[in-house]
């Protein structure tokens, strides 16, 4: 028996943050989910899958847009078409009522547990081999309670059981995602465990399977690398699972880091970045300059224009673009003991969370956007770094007129 997994296509994603792209670059990541889940049903065609495992958040939002609705309609009807069995749960995002998914009636599709109840449906291979698949989709955007319990005792059949979920934390406030934890999947001893919702891939257990397959195309920077879904391969006689993962994302969000230990002029600095942005696929690249109190005022704001992002984008192979650049100072800032001492004790209090929130009151009352941003930890950060950079700047040219 082969079968795929995958999951958190989010379909209609907004990818936000980069409308300084053309058009024919911002067309380009914007479908790029579609082509993924395409590949996807390519790839369950050509293998000649069984069994193809949807683990929630195939949708962005349980509001999700005509076009994307009757784009997935059509691809599941390829695979039902070829009669591959298609079992889906909804996940956070994709929170729905059952009757309110656009997808045609078929006995090779099964939406599970459609009211937050575990379920489970038996199915028969071609072959003769019986396998469960067990299961429960969200009709809400959380669920607080741990579902392992609900989970039914593994029968004589390979038994596969699909979850939108997140490992319990130490904080009850985060554990709003089904929470769960490993030991508890582990002692229900079905043969393989389908999670999605952490979109970075990872098998949490071998002995058994517990397996997030990661998102199937990254949104942003902070979704690396490649992207796509596992194929299984059942033996049906020992029962045992070899998965390979396959890459389907056409897409890939590379970070880069370009190190200056001395100071160089605004045309070798651009002829540095094209160097260290090599890219063998399409790539999005976030670059951090480590070393960034050696640039010049001019170059500081040279690298943070996004004019200057495209300029960079338009000499790259393969398509690709920088679209994100990031300021770091490489090491503390060249002061005497004392003035280190005062910098320092300046710059954790401007930065501690009480005082910068006074800082940013009234900007946060501006917008819902802004408020947002004041109280993202990355932001922050990055936020934070500038400054530094910034200062690093100011005072490396005191220091070089003394």
């Amino acid at each position: 028996m082969k079968f795929i997994h995958f999951a958190d296509a989010h379909l209609d994603s907004p990818f936000r943050g980069l409308s300084f792209l053309p058009s024919n670059a911002f067309n380009q990541i914007a479908s790029s989910t579609d082509q993924s889940l395409s590949k996807i049903v390519d790839i369950a065609l050509n293998e000649q899958v069984d069994l193809v495992l949807i683990a929630g958040d195939t949708f962005d939002s349980n509001h999700p847009s005509p076009r994307s609705q009757l784009f997935f309609a059509k691809e599941i009807k390829r695979l039902t078409d070829a009669e591959i069995q298609v079992v889906m749960i909804f996940g956070n995002h994709d929170h729905m009522s059952e009757k309110d998914l656009l997808v045609n009636q078929s006995p090779y599709f099964k939406l599970l547990g459609p009211n937050e109840k575990v379920e489970s449906a038996s199915f028969t291979t071609k072959s003769g081999f019986k396998y469960d698949v067990i299961g429960f989709s969200y009709l809400n955007n959380h669920i607080l309670t741990d579902k392992i319990a609900e989970f039914p005792q593994k029968s004589s059949n390979f038994t596969i059981g699909i979850m939108h979920a997140q490992e319990k934390t130490d904080q009850a406030a985060h554990d709003v995602y089904a929470p769960f934890e490993v030991k508890d999947i582990k002692e229900l001893n079905y043969n393989y465990f389908a999670l999605g919702h952490i979109h970075l891939r990872q098998n949490v257990s071998e002995n058994p399977w517990i397996v997030y397959p990661g998102n199937i195309q990254g949104r942003h920077i902070n979704e690396l690398g490649e992207k796509g879904c596992y194929l299984g391969i059942i033996d049906e006689n020992s029962n045992q699972v070899k998965l390979e993962f396959k890459k389907t994302g056409p897409i890939v969000w590379k970070s880069q880091e370009l190190i200056l230990n001395h100071e160089l002029s605004k045309s070798d600095l651009s002829d540095l970045i094209l160097q260290n942005l090599k890219a063998t696929q399409t790539t999005y690249f976030s670059l951090q300059i480590n070393g960034a109190q050696l640039l010049t005022e001019e170059e500081l704001e040279l690298v943070q224009d996004t004019d200057f992002w495209q300029n960079i984008s338009m000499q790259l192979e393969n398509n690709s673009q920088l679209v994100n650049v990031r300021l770091k100072i490489s090491s503390k800032l060249s002061l005497n003991s004392s003035d280190q001492a005062a910098f320092d004790q300046a710059f954790n209090e401007v930065f501690s969370v009480n005082e910068f929130g006074k800082f940013s009151k009234d900007w946060q009352k501006k917008d819902r956007l802004a408020e947002k941003f004041a109280n993202d930890s990355d932001f922050l950060k990055e936020v934070e770094n500038l400054a530094k950079v910034k200062m690093g700047n100011e005072l490396k040219g005191i220091i070089d007129e003394t």
